[in-house]
């Protein structure tokens, strides 16, 4: 079970501190990309389109997960994919990934999706969480060389929400969800 107050997880965890890898730190793989949204990116309620987000989404948060780990990755699962407003024809989305957690073979990324408008602020229109598997060429899974830097309180919260939301999809595994 996972302890918040510590930050000792089902392995022990001290934030990473006790990881003998090399560590990158959270902004060194951190991905940022946007997007005009166009006629082929809506759906027939002239929102963007969920699949489309997603898509855009998955991709990001790969890029991130390669560039922390030097590693061919495949997506293990999507968590909290929470839609907080739609988006329309000619915003900008702007999405944000980066590392929560490094695992011995996986890894999380958080992806934070914006609205911008002309002035630069940004509005949430999504948050989502994506596990990877660093797999080899047979698609076998193979530890990530990289450990994560974890140095704010905020990179701390995000590490601790990672190994609870890691606990539930390892309980969801064993009821056979």
């Amino acid at each position: 079970m996972n302890d918040l107050k510590t930050g000792l997880g089902r392995q022990g965890s001290d934030y990473g501190k006790s990881d003998p890898r090399p560590k990158k730190t959270v902004e060194f793989s951190q991905v940022e990309n946007s997007y005009i949204i166009r006629y082929e990116n809506i759906n027939s309620t002239d929102r963007l389109f969920g699949g489309q987000l997603l898509a855009w989404i998955d991709e990001c948060a790969g890029i991130c997960a390669h560039r922390h780990t030097e590693l061919n990755i495949t997506t293990a699962s999507i968590d909290n994919l929470t839609f907080k407003r739609g988006a329309h024809l000619n915003d900008i989305v702007v999405l944000v990934a980066r590392m929560t957690y490094v695992g011995r073979s996986s890894c999380e990324v958080r992806v934070d999706s914006y609205i911008e408008d002309k002035e630069g602020f940004r509005r949430v229109i999504n948050r989502a969480f994506l596990t990877f598997v660093a797999i080899d060429k047979n698609g076998k899974p193979v530890p990530i060389p990289y450990g994560l830097e974890v140095n704010s309180v905020s990179e701390k919260a995000r590490w601790d929400g990672a190994l609870l939301r890691r606990e539930n999809r390892l309980s969801r595994k064993t009821i056979g969800f």
